[in-house]
C-alpha cells in the first residue's frame, strides 16, 4: 500500500531532480555515506574504482548522487563528472590529519572548475564517532573554508555508519538547490 501511495504521490507531484557529486580521499567514507542515504543502512564497502551512482529521495527531491573513487590515480577523472552538477559533497575522514592538506588542495582545484560555478559545497566531517577526530571547526580552519567566496558552503559533523549528521547536510543542500534548474 505504501509503495502504491508513493507512486501516486510522485505522479501527482513530480519530484525535482538534482545532481550531486561526492568526492574525497580514499577511505574517507564516501560510499558508506552514499549507501546510508540510499538504503538507510550502513554497508561494508570496498574501495571504489571509478564511480557508484544511486538515486536518493529526500523531501520529495530526487538526487542523482555520484560517488567518485578517491584514490590518487582516480582524482584526475573527477572533472569528467562535473557537468550538470548542482551540489558537491566533500567527505573528510576527520581522523586523517596527515592528509588534510591534500584534500584542501583537491577542494580548491575542484571549486575553480567552470562546470561547478553555480554549485553549493557541503563538507561532511565524517567519522566523528572515532577518538581523536578533528572537530568541524578544526576542519574548517585546516581547509580554509572561510576563504571560499564564490560558492555557498557548509560543514556538517557526521558519522556515515550511524547516519548522524547526514540528513542535516542533505537538508542544507535541499534548501540551497530548491528552485534551481533541474537536470534533464
Amino acid at each position: 500500500m505504501g509503495a502504491w501511495m508513493s507512486r501516486v504521490w510522485f505522479l501527482m507531484f513530480p519530484a525535482k531532480e538534482y545532481k550531486i557529486v561526492v568526492v574525497g580521499l580514499d577511505n574517507a567514507g564516501k560510499t558508506t555515506t552514499l549507501y546510508k542515504l540510499h538504503l538507510g543502512e550502513a554497508v561494508t564497502a570496498a574501495p571504489t574504482i571509478g564511480s557508484n551512482v544511486e538515486e536518493v529521495v529526500f523531501k520529495n527531491i530526487r538526487f542523482e548522487v555520484w560517488d567518485l573513487g578517491g584514490q590518487e590515480s582516480l582524482r584526475t577523472s573527477w572533472a569528467t563528472y562535473y557537468r550538470g552538477t548542482h551540489a558537491v559533497i566533500v567527505v573528510i575522514d576527520s581522523t586523517d590529519r596527515a592528509r588534510i592538506n591534500i584534500i584542501k588542495d583537491e577542494l580548491f582545484r575542484l571549486i575553480q572548475h567552470t562546470d561547478l560555478d553555480n554549485t553549493v559545497v557541503l563538507v561532511f566531517a565524517n567519522k566523528q564517532d572515532l577518538k581523536d577526530a578533528m572537530s568541524a571547526a578544526e576542519i574548517t580552519d585546516a581547509l580554509s573554508l572561510h576563504s571560499i567566496k564564490n560558492h555557498d558552503w557548509h560543514i556538517q559533523a557526521s558519522c556515515a555508519i550511524t547516519g548522524e549528521g547526514l540528513y542535516d547536510g542533505m537538508g542544507w543542500i535541499a534548501q540551497k538547490v530548491a528552485g534551481k534548474a533541474t537536470t534533464s
